[in-house]
């Protein structure tokens, strides 16, 4: 007697879904991935619509949160925020530094040449405070309010 077994048909489901993982996506040309039915609807409202680029979308948004009110003034990094020396009442401004630490910084440059080495400071473009280690003596730095103080000389 011979048995025989006939595999059933299972339809190949396709690959996961990119957004959501189920089975059955189909490549979105548009978006370039793989979407289920569920998640091409969610995402795009209808599967011919092209996708809205982000460089669109942004100089709109921002205009609209400006006309609203609702964009925050945000220092720049670069700058430093303000601080008042409780010792002398002298104005710095606090920068971070590259291990993470915040130092107040007199504000303008000042010559290498008349500064002590390892109280020479740099700060980067991002408003990050750097110690400046060797430099030419025609070189400027920036210099720590701590570092030159009067008035911590005579606190404490």
């Amino acid at each position: 007697m011979e048995t025989t077994t006939t595999a059933a048909a299972t339809p190949t489901a396709g690959p996961a879904c990119a957004a959501c993982g189920a089975p059955g996506g189909q490549w979105s040309a548009a978006l370039l991935m793989p979407l289920c039915p569920d998640c091409t609807r969610a995402g795009t409202g209808s599967p011919d619509r092209d996708p809205v680029r982000l460089g669109e979308v942004l100089p709109v948004t921002a205009a609209a949160l400006r006309a609203s009110g609702g964009l925050p003034r945000v220092p720049s990094p670069r700058t430093g925020s303000v601080m008042t020396c409780r010792y002398c009442g002298g104005r710095a401004r606090w920068h971070r530094t590259a291990g993470d630490r915040w130092v107040a910084m007199e504000p303008g440059a000042r010559p290498v040449a008349g500064v002590p080495r390892g109280r020479r400071w740099y700060i980067a473009g991002d408003g990050t405070a750097v110690h400046l280690r060797g430099a030419v003596p025609s070189d400027t730095c920036r210099v720590s309010h701590f570092d030159v103080c009067p008035g911590r000389a005579h606190a404490g």
